[in-house]
């Protein structure tokens, strides 16, 4: 049995986790917006001191099951605990160790930028000043301006400001760089990698942006048909998976069968394959036998997203 065993559905298995060490607990969980269900008796497991980008394609469900982890949308069915208690409203100490930033942030466009960050510092039992102040200069944000006035990427900014000054254990990102230019996003990620250095920190955020999961060195989750697929290290998938190329001149009616395959596709000359754990005995056996040369990659992430998604 390989590493990495596949399910009938030819997806990677969730990677195990205790439930004392999990922060977040998910069981069953469903949901379903006008007769579309989203998410289908969905198990999800934590551990916590983690960074986890969760991927899917558009539609996936992403923001709607990181709203229904915070307690911000109801679920169908299933259960949702966060630090060992069930997740049934938002609210409660828990609510103090958590950070979340939406994916747009449209709220009190009446206040000043200090004024906002006086007003949610009130909330919470942590709140690091310093930091905040940090950051506003940073990231230059004026202090006096109306939230109104700032741009969007300017929005987001505060927005993440306003989830990391509380020095969660729990700080959870809904497409947090989106707005963001790439200098700003390069500094938030220095932020996020500076938060994740104290002990226990876990962080999970949606992204499309490959390369910032890369250099968070996260655990990929990926979510599919309604359920997490799996949640394996960054570094384990790509040490386990190759992408195999075979190339002739006579094409291939349909792509070759190989031991560990999980998808396949012809383009004219080309059969490109996603393996697990392949044998390059094998692999060059095949070559020699169908009369083609071979290649072999190890893929990059987008590859992987691209690939499994």
């Amino acid at each position: 049995m390989s590493a990495l065993e596949l399910t009938p559905a030819a997806a990677l298995p969730p990677l195990p986790a205790h439930d004392a060490d999990a922060v977040l607990q998910v069981s069953q969980l469903s949901k379903s917006f006008v007769k579309r269900e989203v998410l289908r008796a969905l198990d999800w497991s934590v551990p916590a001191g983690r960074v986890i980008g969760l991927l899917g394609r558009n539609g996936a469900g992403k923001t709607t099951l990181l709203r229904c982890l915070l307690g911000l949308s109801p679920i169908d069915g299933g259960e949702v605990s966060l630090f060992g208690a069930p997740m049934t409203e938002p609210g409660g100490e828990r609510m103090h160790r958590i950070g979340f930033v939406p994916q747009t942030f449209d709220l009190f466009p009446w206040m000043k930028v200090r004024a906002y960050l006086d007003f949610t510092a009130a909330f919470y039992a942590r709140w690091n000043a310093p930091l905040a102040d940090r950051l506003l200069g940073e990231w230059q944000l004026d202090p006096k301006q109306k939230i109104g006035q700032l741009s969007q990427g300017q929005r987001q900014k505060l927005a993440i400001v306003r989830a990391i000054a509380p020095e969660p254990d729990l700080l959870v990102l809904d497409e947090p760089v989106a707005s963001l230019d790439p200098q700003a996003r390069r500094a938030f990620m220095a932020e996020l990698l500076e938060l994740m250095r104290a002990p226990g920190k876990t962080v999970i955020f949606s992204t499309h942006i490959t390369a910032d999961l890369e250099r968070a060195d996260a655990d990929i989750a990926l979510l599919r048909d309604g359920r997490i697929q799996f949640t394996r290290p960054l570094a384990e998938l790509r040490s386990h998976l190759r992408r195999v190329v075979l190339t002739r001149a006579a094409g291939w009616p349909q792509a070759p069968v190989v031991a560990g395959l999980l998808k396949a596709s012809v383009k004219g000359e080309r059969a490109e394959l996603l393996v697990e754990d392949p044998t390059l005995d094998s692999l060059d056996a095949l070559a020699a036998r169908e009369q083609a040369t071979l290649q072999i990659e190890t893929p990059t992430l987008e590859d992987l997203f691209v690939e499994l998604a």
